[in-house]
């Protein structure tokens, strides 16, 4: 009946997302004033989603489950910037990482409330309210 809930896929995919940016985002600050650095950051998620790179099958969610295949088969791909580079050759901006750590928090909220939502119309549908 249920054999494919792709809403799910998505939700989880989305909220790894928010994480791995947000993880990003929390380096970049930490490291503001480090000479050399360079700000690092990862596509949105609508262009990785658009880029056709969704799973197919079961997700592991650690390296010895389901014969070792971790990973959620979306393309992360971390980039550096070097625009906006202030004499100690830095190129992170506090308030630009502040407000994509704001950006990150509200992606990961809507993917949280889409997995609620979706528990609860399956629950709904199948009785068990």
């Amino acid at each position: 009946m249920f054999t494919e809930l792709n809403v799910f896929r998505i939700a989880y995919s989305m909220a790894t997302h928010a994480g791995k940016r947000q993880a990003l985002v929390s380096q970049n600050i930490a490291n503001a004033d480090t000479p050399g650095y360079h700000a690092k950051d990862i596509k949105p998620f609508k262009e990785v989603f658009a880029a056709g790179a969704r799973p197919a099958s079961m997700i592991a969610s650690r390296g010895s489950h389901l014969n070792g295949t971790a990973g959620s088969g979306m393309d992360w791909a971390v980039t550096s910037t070097d625009a906006g580079s202030d004499p100690n050759d830095n190129s992170v901006s506090v308030e630009t990482e502040l407000l994509k750590g704001v950006e990150v928090a509200r992606q990961h909220k809507r993917a949280m409330a889409i997995y609620k939502s979706s528990m609860n119309i399956l629950r709904t549908s199948l009785g068990k309210n």
